[in-house]
């Protein structure tokens, strides 16, 4: 599709990271855009910023967990806007799951879920009908991670899983609009290529009660300054992909209507060839030997 002013872009996990970085890029096309988050003063504060650089803003305090609260987001888009173009189901968190996976909280997985997998339902049954019935050009962008997305990342299981299946997820949706011949496309976004500087290692800071941890956690958590002081103390490089490349990505990709938001890595095509292979070949994993922790 063809970004135009004057069109709708709406954006979960939008105060912070990937999905702020989205919206004002959106804005800067001249797309209206709604803002949806769970942090309040984070939300507040995204808002008036992008509405200091001249945006049209709509800005709402949304769970995507929560059905309801979802289902509410897209009226208030269209109440407001009378339209919706573009959507990205980005919200996403990191479950703060530790040990193997049979020590598990199992509602480390059920936040997990309910965020980065049912948040993306909730939004594709919101806005995807009303998308289609318009008979508007449209697209939505789900994004996933190369940790799970392209191959499992063991030592995060819970977030892995959760973005595989957030992969699936948006090639069945591709394949249900094309069988609708709707004018309505969709891409499934693996941000990188390198780390990101987001607000996904302080998850447990908007983790809701329902969802609270049934026991303390062992260690601490490790923030991203944290985790990047020792993987420097260790001799290892680490590298950044600003957010703004991210953002630009998508905005490409959404106009020439690519299904795969995969930014170029011999890393991650490493991974995909060699979990491709072992398939193929009815081989083991061992691919994941270098995840297997001692």
């Amino acid at each position: 599709m063809d970004l135009q002013a004057g069109q709708v872009a709406v954006v979960t996990g939008a105060a912070s990271g990937i999905g702020l970085a989205m919206a004002r890029r959106f804005a800067a096309e001249g797309l209206k855009v709604v803002l949806a988050d769970v942090e309040e003063s984070a939300l507040d504060k995204a808002a008036a910023g992008l509405r200091a650089e001249g945006a049209d803003v709509h800005a709402r305090v949304v769970d995507v967990g929560e059905r309801a609260q979802v289902m509410e987001l897209a009226e208030a888009a269209y109440d407001t806007y009378g339209a919706v173009h573009v959507l990205c189901n980005n919200a996403g968190v990191g479950s703060g799951a530790e040990g193997r996976m049979w020590e598990h909280d199992p509602n480390d997985w059920r936040w997990a879920f309910a965020v980065n997998v049912w948040g993306v339902f909730h939004g594709v049954q919101a806005f995807v009908p009303r998308m289609i019935k318009s008979g508007q050009p449209g697209h939505v962008v789900n994004t996933s991670s190369s940790d799970g997305g392209i191959a499992p990342l063991p030592t995060a299981s819970v977030y892995a899983v959760t973005k595989a299946a957030v992969v699936t997820l948006t090639e069945s949706l591709y394949a249900h609009l094309k069988a609708e011949h709707a004018r309505v496309g969709a891409s499934v976004l693996f941000p990188g290529p390198h780390m990101l500087r987001t607000g996904l290692w302080e998850s447990h800071r908007n983790r809701p009660a329902r969802y609270a941890k049934q026991r303390p956690r062992r260690t601490p958590y490790r923030s991203l300054d944290q985790w990047e002081a020792a993987m420097r103390a260790a001799g290892e490089e680490v590298r950044f992909t600003p957010v703004g490349e991210v953002a630009d990505l998508v905005v490409a990709g959404i106009r020439e209507d690519r299904f795969w938001l995969l930014p170029a890595s011999e890393h991650s095509d490493a991974r995909i060839r060699a979990r491709s292979r072992s398939m193929l070949d009815r081989a083991n994993p061992s691919y994941l030997e270098s995840f297997v922790l001692d």
